[in-house]
C-alpha cells in the first residue's frame, strides 16, 4: 500500500465513525425534516401527502401565534444576550482581580450551567411563587408581590433572570480565559499613560478579547433564540401564549396539534432565521478582532 492509500485508510479509521455517526443523527433528520416540511403529515399515520409550499403560505398568511412568538423570541434574544453578556463580562472581570475566593466564587456562578434546563425552570418556578410570596408578605415588598409568572410583562422578566442565571456563568469562563491573555505590559504601559480604568476597558482590554465577545455574542444568540425547557417548565408559554418561544411553538405545532408537516415547516424557517442571524453576527465581530 502506498502513502497516500495508508493516510486514507488512517483518516477512514479516525473520522469515519464520527462521521457515520454525524449523518445518522444530524444529517439524515435534517434532511427528514426538510422534506416533511413540504407534506401534511399527522406524525403518526403511514400516509404522507406532498402539499408543496402550503405550509409556508399558511405560517406567512394566516399562523399569528407563530409571529407572536417570533416577536417574544426577539425580544427575549435582545435582551438576554446583553444582559448574559454584561453579566458573565462583569463577573469575570470581578474574578480575575486578586480575591482570596474567587476560585470558590468561580465555581458557585459557573454551577447554574450545570443543571439542566427543566430541573432549574421547576426550582425558579417554585422560587417565583412560593419564594418571593413569602418574603413580600414578610417584607412588604412590592417587587416580590408582582405576579411574576403569571403576566405577560413579568413573565417576559423572569424567564430573562432564570436565563441569565443559567448562562452568564459559562460565559464568564470564557472571558475569564480571554481576560487573563491579555498582555499586562500593555495594561501598565496605559496605566502610565493616564488612561483613566474605562478608557483602557474599552481602548484596551475589550479590542483584545474580541475573540471571546465574538464566541460570547454567538453563544448567547444561539441559546436565547432555541430556549425550550426554561420557558415550558417556567410558563408553558402562558398567560394566553404571550410568553411562547419560537421553539415552544414549533413543539405545540407538531406534537400538540398533530401537524407535524406544518412543524417541521416552522422549524426550517427557525433555521434559516437563526442561521442569518448567527451568520451575521460573527462577521460584525470577526472584523473587529485585533492581534496583540
Amino acid at each position: 500500500m502506498n502513502r497516500k492509500g495508508s493516510e486514507f485508510v488512517q483518516q477512514l479509521v479516525f473520522v469515519g465513525p464520527a462521521l457515520v455517526f454525524f449523518t445518522i443523527i444530524m444529517i439524515l433528520p435534517f434532511l427528514l425534516g426538510m422534506y416533511y416540511s413540504f407534506t401534511s403529515w399527522n406524525g403518526v399515520s403511514g400516509t404522507v401527502t406532498w402539499v408543496g409550499f402550503a405550509n409556508f403560505k399558511t405560517i406567512f398568511a394566516n399562523d399569528q401565534d407563530f409571529w407572536r412568538s417570533f416577536w417574544f423570541t426577539t425580544r427575549f434574544t435582545v435582551v438576554g444576550v446583553i444582559v448574559t453578556n454584561l453579566v458573565g463580562f462583569g463577573l469575570a472581570f470581578l474574578l480575575t482581580r486578586p480575591l482570596k475566593l474567587r476560585n470558590a466564587l468561580r465555581t458557585i456562578f459557573f454551577m447554574p450551567n450545570v443543571i439542566g434546563g427543566l430541573l432549574l425552570g421547576f426550582i425558579w418556578q417554585f422560587i417565583f411563587v412560593k419564594g418571593f410570596a413569602a418574603v413580600g408578605e414578610v417584607t412588604n415588598w412590592p417587587l416580590f408581590q408582582l405576579p411574576w409568572l403569571g403576566d405577560e410583562a413579568t413573565g417576559f422578566w423572569g424567564i430573562i433572570i432564570v436565563f441569565t442565571w443559567q448562562a452568564a456563568g459559562y460565559l464568564m469562563v470564557i472571558y475569564i480565559a480571554a481576560l487573563t491573555n491579555v498582555p499586562k505590559e500593555l495594561i501598565e504601559a496605559a496605566h502610565i499613560d493616564g488612561a483613566s480604568a474605562w478608557t483602557l476597558l474599552r481602548n484596551v482590554i475589550v479590542p483584545l478579547i474580541m475573540p471571546a465577545v465574538t464566541v460570547c455574542l454567538f453563544l448567547a444568540i444561539s441559546w436565547s433564540f432555541k430556549m425550550f425547557d426554561l420557558n415550558l417548565s417556567l410558563t408553558k408559554g402562558g398567560p394566553f401564549r404571550s410568553t411562547e418561544s419560537l421553539a415552544l411553538n414549533i413543539y405545540n405545532e407538531a406534537f400538540q396539534n398533530n401537524r407535524y408537516g406544518l412543524g417541521t415547516a416552522k422549524a426550517l424557517l427557525f433555521f434559516l432565521i437563526v442561521a442569518i442571524v448567527t451568520s451575521i453576527q460573527v462577521r460584525v465581530t470577526k472584523s473587529k478582532e485585533v492581534e496583540a
